[in-house]
């Protein structure tokens, strides 16, 4: 009885094989690749960051960068108020300051009704 079971084709045990092997190439370029890209592009952005740039914090604060170092970014988020973040808090870039002229943050004063 289990004699006649076992007498298939030899291929039976390679497809179980393959279909696991067509499993994780899928999830290769659906799921990790994408992630990966999206990776470098924001290492990329973050590292070409200079003072004058308009950037947007993954908190969603705005400011301008001031100053640039290793590892920390400095953002004026309004004249005179100046914090200090992680270069992966940085998630996107808003303005590219112009290279021939420094950019001055220009807040205007609302009137405050009473």
């Amino acid at each position: 009885m289990f004699y006649a079971a076992e007498g298939g084709g030899g291929a039976g045990g390679l497809t179980p094989i393959l279909m696991i092997a067509l499993l994780f190439g899928v999830m290769y370029f659906m799921m990790i690749r994408p992630q990966q890209k999206r990776r470098k592009e924001a290492e990329s952005m973050q590292s070409s960051l200079a003072p004058g740039d308009e950037v947007v914090t993954i908190g969603g604060l705005y400011g301008t960068v001031t100053r640039v170092d290793d590892d920390t970014v400095s953002l004026e988020v309004a004249p005179g108020v100046e914090t200090r973040y992680a270069r992966p808090a940085v998630a996107r870039v808003v303005a590219k300051a112009d290279k021939g002229e420094p950019t001055e943050s220009v807040i205007e004063d609302t009137p405050v009704k009473e």
